[in-house]
């Protein structure tokens, strides 16, 4: 998108419940925020480079979606290279849709989100693409489904599986409230689509993390009420990484083995006000 028209709105069985995951991951994120010594950092990097060339089982994840799932992306590299998985995160800020609606503004957004998936499958070549559901998936259930189809048939002809994840619920604003109603469709027919190919796509429930009412306080949004702050970010990426690995194949990293890493310093969390 061009930069006047981007936004800083979201661009949508349990392991643990919400509220426990985050009393877990509260005491690894003890001092979250805070910038690590250019030493550490230079570690961790280091470290990460290595975790991602070995990657646990050649698993390689692609992760596309809006800035919701922007905002999770930080926690998401750092569990997922920790679990020896490689990680790319390819989400877009006020975009990420693959659905172009017939608005201008989604025709525009999923055009570049179509171009630019096409050259990080080529350049980076995900086993995994992991697509969350983002608010701008605007349009009819049908208009839904076929960019859905579109994109697990783009995903397996490039030898991949594609992991759909319903977005979380957020504050719906004047900007959304037009299309709640479209929003609200997305996720479900999401689930359909990787219901009728199941040998190359599947639904994670993440509302199993978060729930469906964005004022609980298990949805973990932060104080916009549509991003999370890091704990969010932290209790998604270890129910996404345990459910992944289920399905892959590869061992999660315990959460003290990452929950404290430099993402936490991530200056998407400051943008968004998230306490330090």
């Amino acid at each position: 998108m061009n930069s006047s028209e981007k936004t800083n709105r979201a661009p949508y069985r349990p392991v643990l419940t919400a509220m426990a995951s985050v009393a877990v991951l509260g005491v690894a994120l003890v001092g979250c925020g805070q910038q690590d010594s250019g030493a550490s950092k230079a570690r961790a990097d280091r470290t990460e480079v290595k975790q991602e060339a070995t990657a646990g089982g050649g698993v390689k994840v692609l992760w596309v979606g809006d800035s919701i799932a922007g905002a999770e992306a930080p926690a998401m590299g750092a569990a997922l290279k920790a679990s020896g998985v490689g990680f790319k995160d390819a989400s877009s800020d006020g975009g990420g849709t693959v659905v172009d609606s017939g608005e201008e503004i989604t025709k525009m957004i999923s055009g570049d989100t179509w171009k630019q998936l096409g050259e990080d499958i080529k350049a980076f070549k995900p086993t995994v693409v992991a697509y969350q559901v983002t608010t701008y998936d605007w349009g009819t259930p049908d208009t839904q489904r076929a960019a859905y189809e579109k994109l697990v048939r783009t995903v397996k002809d490039a030898g991949a599986k594609t992991v759909f994840i319903p977005s979380p619920p957020i504050k719906v604003d004047d900007f959304y409230k037009k299309h709640e109603s479209q929003m609200a469709t997305a996720p479900k027919t999401a689930e359909e689509v990787a219901g009728k190919h199941k040998d190359a796509a599947v639904y994670l429930d993440a509302s199993q993390l978060w729930g469906t009412d964005k004022s609980a306080k298990k949805a973990l949004r932060g104080p916009d009420g549509i991003h999370n702050c890091q704990q969010g970010a932290a209790a998604f990426a270890k129910w996404f990484s345990t459910e992944l690995g289920k399905r892959e194949g590869f061992e999660p990293a315990p959460v003290d083995k990452w929950a404290k890493g430099g993402w936490t310093g991530s200056d998407r969390y400051g943008k968004q006000s998230c306490s330090k």
